[in-house]
């Protein structure tokens, strides 16, 4: 055999032998399709199955209902309501001629969204529009815009607005709480999403639900002690104030003394939680909580109760007030007049800065200090609201005179009006701190928190002081426009200079003024701040003594305390049990 037919054999043997591979690596892929398709090992049907599903089943969440808000009778405050958030999938979109169309539909700039969906053309999601109305999204949908999805979610609204804004206080845009009580009680309200299963398309969007894996489950509903009715009452009133005295904002407290309920608490500015594009974070501001400032002369039963644990007054003792002013270091501390010679309770209900400074200095800073760290004042009020604010006791490397006996009159400290709400509660409560709290205590429970109290002072020294404030609002007190008409109210008023850069401003005062009531089964106290009133009206007895009376009228009223028949003379106690109490919760 010559050369050349041994390389044709050779060359045909080669052909030979690579179609034979090649048709038995064809038999053995044709075999595996087979054993694929009808086997029954773990490579069969099953096998394809899992690795179809996981390339076409994908998961979703099933949002939760976000828990309900109420007053304590049940008035709505926050609800969720349902709304859908569109959105897009700019791989689809583009390319289908519809985009203009969509941008009109809507009411988008053509050019802006043009250039916002060419910078997400590489995406498959981008959001085009977050909570929308259940009729504007199916005015979209209904379009059948290629790449265009709806997914249904849940939107806070808040029924009564900018009147319990502060508070309640808000969500994010996610639907988490964001500030006031929302935030506090955000792990009960929030609820637990669920989960559903769908099958995909190529570029993600849902074809059809297979089904839930794990129903959601709804937020718990939120009843408040706050009722909805004094709220309103509390709003008109400060917003009445701060026309009448042109001030540049005001707040009030009204809580249950027995109970430690917060009733109402309100704050001007205000804003309206419902519209997202007008927030301003100064009007989202608490300041019944967040707000310290020297509380001044509304201190000064404080340091009373001082003088009567010591054994060294009673509140007909005797202070020479004479002439009118006392010189302490390089300061003199002056009265309005000459009151001469007056009784310990006449020195409060004068607000005499002499008096109080002789009892200061009889006794010494630290009785009078250990008196306000006992009701609470420097620590918080155990609310636990978001940004409450401890506010300060005075605590000096050195005292010197003037300092051991300025706290007595309310300088010196830094309280809120909450710290104050909860140490004149201590009075109606016959001694007993309760800690205050948000949530509406349960009538199984008898409504009271005396499991959580403790007794801070005598119920003796805290009728004594009752007696004292109740003069305060009679015809010779400071606080005479505090009066409510058919019943005997305590309080005491307090006006107190800003601080500025440069000290203590001369013409720029916070008016307060806090009260209880009724005197004769005390039981509601309400503070009252009317921040930098203008005019000859900027004192606590003018500015914030008024708004006292006309809250607490309709405080009483609503909670169905019974009236006396006639006004008590001025310095007389009405004795507890005398009909003028609470008949209802």
């Amino acid at each position: 055999m010559s050369t050349k037919d041994k390389s044709a054999a050779l060359f045909q043997w080669r052909i030979v032998v690579v179609a034979a591979i090649l048709t038995g690596l064809f038999g053995m892929l044709i075999l595996r399709l087979v054993q694929l398709q009808v086997g029954v090992s773990q490579y069969g049907n099953d096998f394809l199955q899992r690795q179809g599903d996981l390339r076409a089943v994908r998961s979703a969440e099933i949002p939760a209902y976000r828990g309900l808000i109420t007053d304590r009778r049940g008035s709505p405050l926050a609800v969720s309501t349902p709304v859908v958030t569109l959105w897009a999938n700019p791989q689809q979109l583009l390319g289908s001629g519809r985009e203009n169309e969509l941008a009109e539909l809507m009411n988008l700039s053509v050019a802006d969204f043009a250039r916002r969906l060419e910078r997400y053309r590489k995406k498959q999601f981008m959001y085009l529009a977050r909570h929308q109305t259940p009729h504007t999204a199916r005015a979209v949908l209904a379009a059948d815009i290629p790449g265009v999805y709806g997914q249904r979610e849940y939107k806070r609204f808040y029924p009564a607005g900018e009147v319990v804004s502060q508070l309640v206080g808000t969500t994010d845009i996610d639907g988490a709480g964001a500030t006031g009580l929302e935030l506090v009680f955000e792990d009960k309200l929030q609820g637990r999403p669920g989960k559903k299963r769908f099958i995909k398309a190529l570029h993600g969007e849902s074809i059809r639900d297979i089904g839930v894996v794990d129903e959601a489950a709804d937020g718990a509903e939120l009843k408040l002690s706050l009722d909805l009715r004094l709220q309103h009452v509390q709003h008109r009133e400060l917003l009445r104030a701060m026309n009448e005295t042109g001030a540049a904002a005001a707040s009030a407290v009204t809580v249950d003394a027995r109970t430690g309920e917060i009733l109402a608490m309100t704050n001007l500015p205000s804003f309206n939680p419902n519209r997202r594009g007008q927030l301003d974070l100064a009007t989202m501001r608490n300041r019944v909580v967040t707000d310290v400032f020297e509380p001044g002369s509304t201190v000064k039963p404080l340091t009373l109760v001082a003088a009567l644990e010591s054994g060294e007054f009673d509140i007909e003792t005797l202070i020479n007030t004479s002439p009118g002013r006392i010189k302490v270091g390089d300061k003199v501390l002056p009265d309005p007049v000459n009151y001469g010679e007056i009784s310990v309770s006449r020195v409060i209900e004068k607000s005499s800065q002499v008096g109080v400074t002789k009892i200061a200095q009889a006794l010494g800073h630290e009785p009078i200090l250990d008196v306000f760290a006992r009701f609470g004042l420097g620590q918080s009020t155990g609310a636990e609201f978001p940004g409450e604010r401890s506010g300060r006791l005075p605590d000096h490397d050195f005292w010197s005179a003037i300092d051991r006996v300025t706290p007595a009159f309310g300088y010196g400290l830094l309280v809120t009006p909450m710290q104050l709400a909860q140490a004149y509660a201590v009075f109606a409560n016959k001694g007993k701190l309760v800690p205050f709290t948000f949530i509406a205590q349960g009538e199984a429970s008898g409504g009271s928190r005396h499991h959580a109290s403790r007794q801070v002072i005598s119920p003796a020294v805290a009728e004594q002081v009752i007696t004292v404030l109740h003069r305060v609002t009679g015809p010779e007190g400071t606080a005479r426009k505090a009066t409510v008409s058919g019943f005997g109210v305590g309080g005491k008023t307090g006006t107190v200079h800003k601080v500025g850069s440069a000290g203590y401003l001369d013409d720029r005062y916070v008016a307060l003024f806090v009260g209880v009531a009724p005197v004769s089964a005390p039981r509601y106290v309400t503070v009252v701040v009317i921040d930098e009133p203008s005019g000859d009206a900027y004192g606590g007895g003018a500015a914030a003594a008024p708004v006292y009376s006309r809250i607490t009228q309709e405080v009483l009223r609503i909670k169905n305390v019974a009236p006396k028949s006639a006004e008590p003379e001025s310095g007389e106690l009405i004795l507890a049990g005398s009909g003028e109490g609470d008949t209802s919760a």
